[in-house]
């Protein structure tokens, strides 16, 4: 948690302090939320609990309508996208709904609280060529100017060029792929065994650069690296322990960066970038939303909208009158 949020937490009053904590708990055990989720989640109601104090409130029965809208229009004043306004309007209508649901007010004042909807919005997308060349410098030695690659360099190369394989040829989120252990893997079939958010289980197909990919980590790459710390994770960081997801970012920003042309895009670009080429390839939006693990088909079908050109050229070849 933000420091500043830390601060404005610690200076809540006990009757406002204790029920957050029951929240939080609440998010962590019942909902299992992603460590991430519940401290944005806490982060956007400690700032509501503290715009609640300054307008001279000391309990959570002194929660209303009125302070819900005037701190979500204060954000707004300074600067709060629709995104963020949404989802701090979110946040606030998780927490009055468990304060009514525990019985600690009378009335889920937030069933009430409208937000904007947020802009849906993709971030930059790869065309098939240019992940085709991402994907091949990935893997690639780097010219060295004083003699052969060393082991561990070696190792560290191949782990980056399995983390760009497998987010592209799987679309699996960065958290789920650094969550992987070795026994996720079903390399018979080619699939990886994930586990998403809610905790919801699924398997995912990947093809055979990304099981080459596989195969050169599990042999020369992780037994490099591994230590006691590794314990089953399949991707490991340079001291042996799990990759963390911020540097696996950074291998991504890397390998984009080292193909000329290309759109800045990290690890979400390249799921994003193997969606939209899957349903340019033909696939249905059922067949993505499981692959993405998205709950609900709305959300896979944000990726319609840039393949665009794919039902042009369909409407050229179909339509009597194009």
């Amino acid at each position: 948690m933000a420091t500043g949020t830390a601060q404005l937490r610690a200076a809540l009053p006990a009757p406002l302090a204790e029920p957050l904590a029951g929240w939080e708990e609440h998010l962590r055990l019942q909902r299992d939320l992603s460590g991430h989720t519940v401290r944005g989640y806490v982060g956007d109601v400690v700032s509501l609990l503290d715009h609640l104090v300054r307008r001279r409130g000391a309990t959570v029965t002194d929660l209303d309508l009125a302070t819900l809208r005037s701190w979500l229009a204060q954000g707004r004043a300074k600067g709060d996208s629709r995104s963020t306004t949404a989802r701090r309007a979110a946040s606030a209508r998780s927490f009055t709904a468990h304060l009514r649901r525990t019985g600690q007010v009378p009335a889920d004042v937030g069933l009430r609280l409208s937000s904007p909807r947020a802009h849906r919005t993709l971030p930059g997308v790869l065309g098939t060529e240019q992940a085709r060349d991402v994907l091949d410098r990935a893997g690639r030695v780097p010219q060295a100017a004083d003699g052969p690659e060393d082991v561990t360099d070696r190792a560290l190369r191949l782990r980056n060029a399995l983390v760009v394989e497998l987010l592209y040829a799987s679309g699996v989120r960065v958290g789920e792929l650094v969550g992987l252990d070795v026994d996720d893997i079903d390399r018979t079939r080619r699939l990886l065994r994930v586990l998403g958010k809610g905790r919801k289980e699924r398997s995912v197909p990947f093809g055979a650069p990304a099981a080459g990919a596989l195969d050169a980590w599990l042999a020369e790459g992780r037994p490099v690296l591994a230590t006691p710390l590794a314990g089953p994770a399949l991707l490991l960081g340079a001291r042996g322990g799990r990759l963390d997801a911020r540097e696996a970012r950074r291998v991504v920003h890397a390998a984009v960066a080292a193909a000329p042309g290309t759109p800045d895009v990290g690890p979400h670009g390249l799921r994003h970038s193997a969606a939209t080429h899957v349903l340019e390839g033909g696939a249905d939006l059922r067949s993505v939303q499981e692959l993405l693990g998205h709950a609900s088909l709305a959300t896979t079908q944000v990726y319609t909208h840039v393949t665009v050109e794919r039902l042009r050229a369909v409407h050229a070849r179909a339509h009597p009158r194009a």
